[in-house]
Protein backbone atom coordinates (compact mmCIF):
# COMPACT_ATOMS: atom_id res chain seq x y z
CA UNK A 1 0.00 0.00 0.00
CA UNK A 2 1.28 3.30 -1.20
CA UNK A 3 2.02 5.97 1.84
CA UNK A 4 1.67 9.32 1.59
CA UNK A 5 2.11 12.65 3.89
CA UNK A 6 -0.14 15.48 4.11
CA UNK A 7 -0.25 18.49 6.44
CA UNK A 8 -2.98 18.42 8.96
CA UNK A 9 -4.13 21.90 10.82
CA UNK A 10 -3.69 20.61 14.76
CA UNK A 11 -7.24 22.03 15.40
CA UNK A 12 -8.73 18.66 12.72
CA UNK A 13 -5.75 16.06 14.41
CA UNK A 14 -7.11 17.17 17.81
CA UNK A 15 -11.11 16.36 16.49
CA UNK A 16 -9.77 12.97 14.35
CA UNK A 17 -7.86 11.75 17.46
CA UNK A 18 -11.27 12.12 19.37
CA UNK A 19 -12.74 8.63 17.58
CA UNK A 20 -9.11 6.87 17.65
CA UNK A 21 -8.32 4.45 20.22
CA UNK A 22 -9.78 1.62 22.74
CA UNK A 23 -12.88 4.51 23.19
CA UNK A 24 -12.95 5.32 19.48
CA UNK A 25 -14.53 4.19 16.67
CA UNK A 26 -11.19 3.44 14.79
CA UNK A 27 -8.01 1.64 15.45
CA UNK A 28 -5.53 4.39 14.68
CA UNK A 29 -5.42 7.38 12.63
CA UNK A 30 -4.31 5.66 9.11
CA UNK A 31 -8.33 3.82 9.39
CA UNK A 32 -10.05 6.62 10.58
CA UNK A 33 -8.49 8.92 7.48
CA UNK A 34 -9.22 5.98 4.45
CA UNK A 35 -12.64 5.95 6.03
CA UNK A 36 -13.01 9.74 5.46
CA UNK A 37 -11.32 9.89 2.07
CA UNK A 38 -13.89 6.42 1.35
CA UNK A 39 -17.06 8.40 2.54
CA UNK A 40 -16.11 11.53 0.94
CA UNK A 41 -15.54 9.87 -2.70
CA UNK A 42 -18.79 8.05 -2.14
CA UNK A 43 -20.24 11.26 -1.54
CA UNK A 44 -18.58 13.23 -4.68
CA UNK A 45 -19.84 10.09 -6.35
CA UNK A 46 -23.67 10.28 -5.40
CA UNK A 47 -23.14 14.08 -6.24
CA UNK A 48 -21.95 13.33 -10.32
CA UNK A 49 -24.42 10.91 -10.66
CA UNK A 50 -27.22 13.28 -9.33
CA UNK A 51 -25.74 15.69 -12.13
CA UNK A 52 -25.45 13.30 -15.10
CA UNK A 53 -21.59 13.41 -14.94
CA UNK A 54 -20.99 9.51 -14.67
CA UNK A 55 -19.49 7.79 -17.38
CA UNK A 56 -21.35 4.00 -17.73
CA UNK A 57 -19.29 1.19 -17.22
CA UNK A 58 -19.04 -0.87 -20.45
Amino acid sequence: MPKISVEVPEELLSDLDEHVGEEGKFVNRSEAIRASIRKTLDLLDDIDERHGRLEEDE
